[in-house]
């Protein structure tokens, strides 16, 4: 039995004072560190949390219950993640324990909880991370090591827009590890679907945590992602991280937290989310050996940017992707805003061609929700005015995207060029539709045509120069 194992190795007994709900309090065991297990006669296992002068405080990480006066035993083990290869094509639970997929054979022990690495450690942000989604790539770019919150209401299509990125990341080679935070197991089973579907499962792991696990399991989760993801950049790899969602952790962290009898500060939730929060997005980065590319996502309640987990996460990563509930009634997809959506250090890692593009076709954005409001106002519109009107609606339908459609941002840019040009003005909408499909199609199976226009972009300076080179081209 594992509880007379470690009693019988550490010689130290401790006893269950009082217990309730994720929460444990065992008196004894005066040699306990913090984040050591602890094991329970009945086979439950926790965490020290605390230590205090009476007892020690334990996080419960199995639903089995621990009643006053149970015996309980040191390990000298810490929170830790065994991890391998072979972890891919796999979902786990936060412990390491296999849900579906092959069983692994771990190669090495990893501690959960670790420092951020120093800055001798890390490097620039340099290389651009495409996500295969247009509008996001051609006015929001991301770099490889950048942390983007990805933030907006429940259900206006964060996890398709997420899927979609995953799919491009590890099409292009990177690994993905994907980390569901007290999600539904539905919702775990549709992550598992997609990555099948798409073929992509061997370059993908899968950390599970529902809403009917422990909350000490749940708080673990990010934290297992994040260990994963570093072993993989320690390989010298690129990973792409996803924590969905961070606003459900940090809930559960504040039930874990008033049920230790924690101070609460605003909204209830313990001081020290911050801290927790920065601590663990800080191990993301652009380092001397791989990257970690992070997407943390957020839910905002009714379209308020303003509470207090959200404008943290804001505070701690390089930007965010925000997804409005306006652009998504009106039939946008994926509706991310591109006037209230930022990224900080996407912009430096792009070539002169995409910084001069992605530019443009903001000033242009801007301009052209000037002009639909002037058209409130009953004015008469411009031939200038109304080329405007006619471009940008080709624009954003252009940048309407099915959610497992992937675009190379090379054709993206190809597309608003001609589109820009005026090539395609006197299209309907039917015509401009079926123009694009057929652009698109053409740019995946006929290898000959994508190299020209891989060829024209690398061979283009700026924008202007670009647009002229997309009009002689056939």
């Amino acid at each position: 039995m594992e509880f007379s194992k470690y009693l019988e190795k550490n010689n130290e007994i401790g006893f269950v004072e009082s217990s309730f709900q994720s929460i444990a309090y065992v008196k004894g065991l005066p040699g306990a560190k913090p984040a050591e297990i602890i094991v329970f006669e009945n086979g439950a296992k926790g965490y020290v949390l605390s230590l205090n002068q009476e007892n020690v405080e334990v996080l419960l990480l199995t639903a089995k219950e621990v009643k006053t006066g149970q015996k309980a035993a040191r390990t000298d083990t810490f929170l830790s993640l065994g991890i391998s290869e072979s972890i891919l094509d796999t979902t786990i639970n936060p412990l390491g324990e296999v849900i579906s997929g092959k069983s692994f054979i771990a190669k090495e022990e990893r501690k959960l909880d670790t420092d951020p690495p120093a800055l001798d450690k890390r490097k620039n942000i340099d290389k651009p991370f495409e996500t295969g989604v247009s509008r996001v790539d051609v006015i929001v770019p991301l770099g490889k090591g950048q942390r983007e919150l990805v933030v907006g209401d429940r259900k206006i299509g964060k996890t398709d827009f997420l899927l979609q990125v995953m799919k491009k990341a590890a099409q292009d080679g990177l690994v993905v590890v994907y980390t569901a935070i007290a999600k539904r197991g539905a919702d775990i089973k549709m992550a598992e679907e997609f990555a099948s579907a798409q073929g992509i499962k061997k370059s993908c792991t899968i950390i599970a945590s529902s809403a009917s696990d422990p909350a000490g399991i749940v708080f673990l989760a990010p934290f297992a992602g994040m260990t994963i993801a570093e072993y993989f950049r320690d390989q010298g790899k690129d990973v792409l991280l996803v924590l969905d969602d961070m606003t459900a952790h940090a809930k559960y962290y504040r039930e874990i937290s008033l049920l230790a009898r924690r101070f609460p500060g605003r909204s209830s939730y313990p001081g020290d989310i911050f801290y927790i929060h920065s601590r663990l997005l800080e191990r993301a980065g652009a380092f001397q050996k791989g990257s970690i590319t992070c997407l943390p996502v957020a839910e905002l309640a009714m379209g308020d940017i303003s509470g207090f987990i959200q404008t943290n996460l804001m505070a701690i990563t390089d930007g965010h992707l925000l997804f409005d509930s306006d652009f998504h009634s009106q039939g946008r997809r994926p509706p991310i805003n591109p006037f209230l959506s930022v990224t900080r250090v996407g912009h430096q890692t792009q070539m002169a061609l995409y910084r001069d593009l992605g530019r443009i076709i903001t000033s242009f954005l801007v301009e052209l929700d000037n002009v639909r409001q002037f058209m409130h106002f009953g004015a008469e519109l411009t031939e200038n005015s109304k080329r405007t009107l006619i471009i940008g609606e080709q624009i954003e339908t252009f940048f309407d995207q099915e959610k497992e459609e992937i675009r190379p941002l090379s054709l993206s840019s190809f597309i608003i060029a001609k589109i820009w040009s005026g090539a395609t003005i006197s299209m309907d909408a039917k015509e401009f539709s079926e123009n694009i499909i057929s652009l698109i199609e053409k740019y995946k199976s006929d290898k000959e045509y994508a190299q020209k226009i891989d060829q024209i972009v690398s061979e283009s300076s700026n924008f202007s120069d670009f647009v002229e080179k997309v009009k002689n081209h056939d």
